[in-house]
Parts: structure tokens; C-alpha cells; sequence
């Protein structure tokens, strides 16, 4: 049998098909407006005679109806992804992009034979996707609130909160910030600050659901040394309470949404 898998991201959309063997096709396009992206996927599924399809899309999305509500991504807000597919006429399973990512990496990746695992996505936006013995759980921790570093005057990227982990340490934050793109920035402090924000927020995260491991991806976690920067920190911060998680890259790479995708058509996770 062959399975369709799509990740929608905010800059780039990853979709491609799957079989019992592993991933058969792999195809990337720019996250364009919604008819342009539905006309060109649709288009490609059509060929592919899939069996069912697995959808792990950027949000807030509401599950049942596969609605993307109040994203502050222009043309996106109250989208149907459900119904976008429906002339495919194959079972949709649809989940957060970071839940998607989170899946993938359970079954296929870094978070093999770990009950508690947490994908933290650090990039364009901020999202945390978690697995707890056996369910995916839908939250928002990349708007969580954090406490300005003394020196930070930056007024923050979120048009929802201006103290929130995504508007103060996101890529587009940190470029914003500092006039240079995060890929760009060998400003030590600038790092310190980054490390600093991420680290609230992932020990806030850990308090809530005490997981195992914590798998960061997203293009700012390519920076080197950021990981290390982040786990002494969060050592710090949780300082003994509660069994500190292990920090990891992830092993799929930028790749983990579109294989967490392939895994809900699959039935793995409790995708709608």
C-alpha cells in the first residue's frame, strides 16, 4: 500500500508518498497562497493512488474540521485542509506541524523506545509537539510567556504577545533584532540572550510534562554550540527537581514533519 504525507510549513511545504518499505518520493514547493498549494497537491496525489494521506500543517488548527484558524500568516487564517483534499477521496489524518515532527521522530527517529518525548521546532516560528505514552498532545508552548533578558528593548514579533518564547526567540526575532539574519550572527551575546530565552521556555515545558528526551530542530538550532548553551542552562534552571531531560538534535533532520505526516496516514499517533 502506498501513503501520501504532506508538512506545511510556514516558508516551505514537504509532502511525498510512502510504502511499507520507507518513503518512495520525496518533493518540496514554496508555501505559496492556498490555491496555488492546493492545485499543485492535489494535482500530485491524484497520480499516486494512495491509500490514505497524513497532514501535518502549521496553526492553531482545530483537528476535527482541519480548519488553520488565526495564524498570523497572510491568506492562511480559517483554510480547510480537510476539505481542500477531499476530492481525493482517502481517509485524512491531520495533526500540528510539530506533533507531525514529534511522530516522526518517535517512530523513525531520535525518540525510538521513549515513552515521553518533546519536538521543539525553533525557526521561522516556535512550537513544541508532545508525546506522552502513546498520544500526541496539541499545545501552544511556543507562545508561552518568558521573562525579558535586563537588556532586551527588542518589541518582539508576535502580534498576539510581546513577551512570548516565538517573538523573542524566534529566526525572524533574532534578525529583526540584531540586523542580521540568526544564520548570519556570530554575536556572542546575541546567543547568550537566544540560549537564555529557549531555555525558559524548554524548562517550562519539562516541569509540565517531564519527558524523557527534548529533540530541537529548525534552522536557529543549527547554530553550533546553541544545543550545549541550552543544556547547561536548563540544568541550572531545573536545578535537580525533576529528572532533567536529555537535549537532542533530531535524527530526520529538517525532514521529521513530512515523516511524522506519513506515519498518521499510517494510524501511528491519534491524528484526526
Amino acid at each position: 500500500m502506498r501513503y501520501g504525507g504532506i508538512e506545511f510549513g510556514g516558508t516551505k511545504i514537504v509532502y511525498g508518498i510512502s510504502d511499507e518499505t520507507g518513503l518512495l518520493d520525496r518533493q518540496q514547493i514554496p508555501t505559496d497562497t492556498p490555491d496555488i498549494v492546493f492545485a499543485k497537491l492535489v494535482s500530485y496525489f491524484q497520480k499516486q493512488n494512495i491509500q490514505s494521506l497524513g497532514i501535518a500543517a502549521f496553526g492553531p488548527i482545530d483537528l476535527e474540521s482541519g480548519i488553520i484558524t488565526t495564524t498570523p500568516k497572510p491568506h492562511w487564517a480559517n483554510v480547510n485542509l480537510r476539505n481542500a483534499f477531499a476530492s481525493l477521496s482517502v481517509p485524512i489524518y491531520i495533526q500540528t506541524d510539530v506533533n507531525g515532527a514529534c511522530l516522526g521522530e518517535v517512530i523513525y527517529g531520535a525518540g525510538r523506545r521513549h515513552d515521553k518525548v518533546i519536538y521543539g521546532t525553533i525557526g521561522t516560528g516556535i512550537g513544541f509537539g508532545i508525546y506522552n505514552n502513546h498520544q500526541l498532545i496539541v499545545a501552544e508552548g511556543g507562545h508561552s510567556l518568558i521573562h525579558r533578558v535586563s537588556n532586551d528593548r527588542f518589541a518582539g514579533t508576535c502580534p498576539y504577545h510581546k513577551d512570548c518564547l516565538e517573538s523573542l526567540a524566534s529566526g525572524p526575532a533574532m534578525e529583526k533584532r540584531w540586523q542580521i539574519p540568526a544564520e548570519c550572527n556570530t554575536n556572542v551575546d546575541a546567543w547568550y540572550m537566544e540560549a537564555e530565552y529557549l531555555a525558559q521556555g524548554i524548562t517550562n515545558i519539562a516541569m509540565f510534562y517531564n519527558p524523557e528526551i527534548i529533540i530541537l530542530g529548525g534552522g536557529v538550532m543549527h547554530h553550533d554550540g546553541l544545543l550545549e548553551m541550552i543544556q547547561e542552562k536548563v540544568h541550572a534552571k531545573i536545578n535537580g527537581y525533576i529528572l532533567e531531560p536529555v537535549l537532542m538534535k533530531p535524527q530526520l533532520g529538517d525532514d521529521a514533519g513530512l515523516y511524522g505526516a506519513i506515519a498518521l496516514a499510517k494510524g501511528e499517533g491519534n491524528g484526526k
